[in-house]
């Protein structure tokens, strides 16, 4: 009785721990998250929280209805939307520490799982930024929790847990599929394949295909849109590069160079240490995974979810191994382990996070990181869209409409223009298209984002209205690559024509 009352209050002193690492990062997020702007993405996410459906062309509905729970109790202010990704990445630390506790791994371990996760890049950035990959990194994490759970308690009822975990995933990013493969090939290369027989496993089946039946639904009723999407976006990122370099950023973006050593010797734990044999699904998981994203050439990025497992078995393996040396040793290289991670940590947040002012010239942040340049300049564009719009003669105020090019430039406008009196933009990128150009259509279009070819092409009688910048002279994809805005009839074939070709993704 009294040692099982101490497990109890270990374990809850290993849980308050863990939940004071993932407390601080929330809390980091939630005092960074509105010093610059929204990211280009967020835009497109939080007009689809607008306008809730089963799907969507480049994701499914899961990210967007979280959203619109986010805009019901924040309203638009950017820190409040950013909450539940924050949120999301805060539970994920938790969740990898309490998988190296299901792996035997003490405080140590369980302390040093959740910090290898807090300082991951692509962690820290999904952190700090709303998009659905911030939820998918969690769902995997909790898949992979759930299934050592299952490994180690051999109670098959889990399987319906593990069937709600992937079907929510399926309804986050679709690449929750590679998972589900590597499932499927850890089950059949494993002992754990007599689960096989389990009515528990089926029964977690029919659970994931329920929770994602409505979006397929929608995906058959739009003739799947949406693999049409996957397919331009993937063979556009081949052709410019954005494949190149998995194996690389393996150790750079997926996970922190600084806890590469942990990761690889949760590989070593799951293959190689007889201990880890009772687990090797999760291995096969994590190959299996791993090598298909390589193959179909994946962005780095999306191994990303696979590492928490990882984390956690190598802790594990590193705090036995702690256990067996001297205590001057064992010191020495604990130590090491806890200064790595620091010292990854801080340089993963001065790049990814927006802790200084955009201006400052000690922001290295906004000069090494892309994405941070992203957030910059989108008031400025409505503003002087609205300027425009109100230099037209009346006639033409009354019938204008905003076309804009990307989906950054719709959601922008969208988000600030109402305060302008400005209608909705249309445009012809992903689920933008969907909604149309407005009954009546505009005769008078304010097209922002398009090359004056472009527009000259497929718009009657277009000049030159303005340009495109920000208050900070950040050199961006809108102030660098679109900065024109142009003031242009209508198409120069009839609406329903030009919309039909008008479609395309982004």
């Amino acid at each position: 009785m009294h040692r099982s009352r101490f497990s109890q209050d270990s374990a809850l002193g290993d849980f308050s721990i863990l939940a004071l690492i993932g407390t601080s990062v929330l809390a980091l997020h939630v005092f960074t998250g509105g010093r610059y702007g929204f990211h280009r993405d967020e835009l497109q996410t939080l007009d689809d929280a607008r306008n809730l459906a089963w799907g969507y062309v480049a994701y499914p509905p899961v990210t967007p209805f979280i959203e619109r729970a986010a805009l019901v109790l924040f309203g638009p202010a950017l820190a409040g939307l950013r909450f539940f990704a924050a949120l999301a990445q805060s539970a994920t630390i938790v969740v990898t520490g309490l998988m190296a506790r299901e792996l035997g791994g003490k405080r140590q371990a369980q302390v040093v799982a959740a910090l290898a996760v807090a300082i991951v890049p692509v962690s820290l950035f999904w952190g700090a930024v709303f998009q659905y990959t911030s939820f998918d990194y969690l769902w995997w994490a909790s898949t992979a929790y759930l299934l050592i759970h299952l490994l180690k308690c051999e109670n098959p009822r889990w399987w319906l847990g593990i069937g709600a975990a992937i079907g929510v995933g399926m309804m986050t990013k679709y690449t929750m599929i590679i998972l589900v493969a590597g499932i499927v090939g850890g089950l059949l290369l494993t002992p754990a394949r007599r689960h096989l027989k389990s009515p528990w496993l089926w029964c977690g089946i029919v659970l994931a295909l329920l929770i994602f039946l409505p979006n397929l639904v929608w995906q058959i009723q739009h003739h799947f849109i949406s693999l049409d999407f996957s397919r331009e976006i993937h063979a556009r990122d081949v052709r410019i590069g954005r494949t190149s370099g998995f194996l690389k950023n393996q150790f750079t973006v997926s996970t922190n160079l600084f806890a590469a050593p942990l990761w690889v010797a949760g590989l070593f734990y799951f293959f190689v240490v007889p201990e880890g044999k009772r687990y090797r699904l999760i291995g096969w998981m994590f190959a299996i995974s791993f090598a298909l994203f390589f193959v179909v050439k994946g962005r780095d990025y999306y191994q990303a979810a696979a590492y928490p497992a990882l984390f956690a078995a190598g802790a594990v393996m590193e705090e036995r191994w702690l256990a067996s040396l001297t205590a001057g040793w064992a010191r020495l290289v604990r130590g090491v382990t806890f200064g790595a991670l620091a010292t990854g940590g801080a340089i993963a947040v001065a790049i990814l996070l927006p802790i200084v002012p955009v201006n400052s010239p000690r922001n290295i942040a906004i000069k090494a990181n892309g994405e941070l340049r992203e957030e910059i300049g989108w008031p400025e564009l409505v503003e002087t869209v609205a300027k425009i719009r109100d230099s037209l003669p009346a006639p033409e105020r009354a019938r204008v409409g905003i076309l804009a090019g990307n989906y950054g430039e719709a959601g922008a406008i969208n988000l600030y223009g109402p305060a302008y009196g400005l209608p909705a933009a249309i445009s012809g990128v992903n689920s933008y298209w969907l909604r149309g150009y407005g009954d009546p259509p505009p005769q008078t279009l304010i097209v922002v984002g398009l090359s004056r070819d472009l527009a000259d092409r497929i718009f009657q009688s277009c000049e030159l209205a303005g340009h495109n910048t920000n208050l900070y002279g950040i050199r961006n994809e809108e102030s660098r690559d679109r900065p024109d805005i142009f003031v242009c009839g209508g198409p120069r074939e009839p609406w329903p024509e030009f919309w039909k070709q008008f479609k395309y993704y982004g």
